[in-house]
């Protein structure tokens, strides 16, 4: 239908120019003497038009033809572009298709056409990585370095992968450098933080560990149940640490947030230090601040293993806890401990016959066994020797 319209405003144009030209009788004189020429105005017009377009045409020829080998570098230059960006395309869909062979060649093939030579080195350098070719792994990485000195943009990326490298090889001080340099930059994302917490377990600097954790648990990277067991992994390690130093174990307990410190594991592991750096009265407070809490059975075990302090007290606070869980078989062997302990003879039989009557445990027979050996009682002492020996 347009096609249609315009040619007839095209054939009414040329009939009303046509008509225009028979109302015309003007002339035009040329005189150049001895010569003299007479065109009507309708021609001259005409001819006028027709130069003019040909002049015109003719200059186009020219300025084509002049910028002609400049034309033919744009479209080589333009066609390598396309292939470039076809190159580096493959190269990170055969990435995540886990044909590195044919992502390493075609990241190749990218970079030597300079197209993003940076990001193609970082692609190549992952494939290689992948591989386990570490000389063209090492090589790429330089490569990408080479390209941040026109291009800083990508230096995160490459310190980045620099970093994750490093902690694939089991390099975790070099990755940790790798790191510290990318902070030093303002660049601490969640990647690199879940990074750096990789590398801080492997190094086993667990005070690190616990804020990098805190971190990531504020970003919403890792959830509450992701980040229970890194925080009590780390607690752990720190009071280990201390071992020696029974103070020092004492005021980095009190540090520990009240809700962490009430675990029935970490204060397992707490007291039990504690107890063995001869520390029995803030073992004492540990289990029982913990119990209170929360009970459990395995914490109530640890709470006869200290022979020092106060025994007396402990026989009477376990006694207590006796009369909430009369059917606790942990309660009523640390109950027959204590009281062997302090030499209620017995008390501790009852305690630990009755213990052994609700879940038969070496441990309980072990004590009977030592018990009637001291109260010289020879057959009931083997009697739970050998029982506790086919436990």
């Amino acid at each position: 239908m347009r096609a249609l319209l315009w040619l007839m405003t095209l054939a009414a144009l040329a009939v009303g120019l046509a008509l225009a030209a028979r109302c015309n009788d003007g002339y035009v004189l040329l005189v150049l003497p001895p010569w003299r020429v007479e065109l009507s105005l309708n021609l001259m017009i005409l001819l006028q038009l027709t130069g003019f377009a040909a002049v015109y045409l003719f200059l186009r020829v020219v300025s084509h033809t002049l910028r002609l080998p400049q034309a033919v570098r744009e479209y080589l230059a333009r066609r390598r572009r396309q292939k470039a960006e076809l190159a580096l395309g493959d190269a990170v869909r055969f990435s995540f298709e886990g044909r590195y062979g044919h992502t390493l060649k075609s990241a190749a093939s990218a970079h030597g056409a300079g197209y993003a030579p940076a990001l193609s080195a970082l692609v190549a350098a992952r494939a290689a990585h992948a591989l386990r070719d570490q000389e063209r792994e090492s090589e790429w990485l330089r490569r990408a370095a080479d390209c941040e000195r026109d291009d800083n943009t990508s230096r995160g990326a490459r310190l980045m992968t620099e970093a994750e490298f490093n902690l694939d090889a089991h390099r975790y001080a070099e990755a940790q450098a790798v790191l510290d340099l990318l902070a030093s930059g303002g660049q601490r994302h969640i990647a690199a933080l879940r990074l750096a917490l990789r590398a801080q377990r492997a190094l086993g600097d667990w005070r690190e560990v616990l804020r990098l954790v805190r971190q990531l648990v504020k970003y919403r990277a890792l959830s509450d149940e992701q980040a229970a067991p890194l925080r009590m992994r780390a607690y752990q390690e720190i009071l280990r640490s201390l071992s020696l130093d029974a103070g020092a174990l004492a005021n980095y307990w009190r540090e520990i947030p009240a809700k962490e410190r009430h675990a029935p594991r970490l204060a397992t592991e707490a007291a039990r230090l504690l107890i063995a750096s001869d520390d029995c009265q803030n073992a004492q407070r540990i289990i029982e601040d913990a119990l209170e809490e929360e009970w459990d059975s395995a914490l109530v075990a640890v709470y006869a293993e200290c022979r020092k302090g106060d025994v007396l007290g402990r026989i009477a606070q376990a006694e207590g806890w006796l009369k909430q869980q009369p059917r606790d078989a942990q309660l009523l062997l640390a109950l027959g401990r204590l009281c062997r302990l302090q030499q209620l003879w017995g008390k501790a039989q009852s305690y630990l016959e009755a213990s052994l009557s609700i879940e038969p445990m070496r441990l309980a027979h072990l004590e009977l066994a030592e018990l009637f050996d001291r109260l010289e009682r020879v057959d009931d002492a083997n009697l739970h020797y050998r029982a506790a020996a086919t436990m």
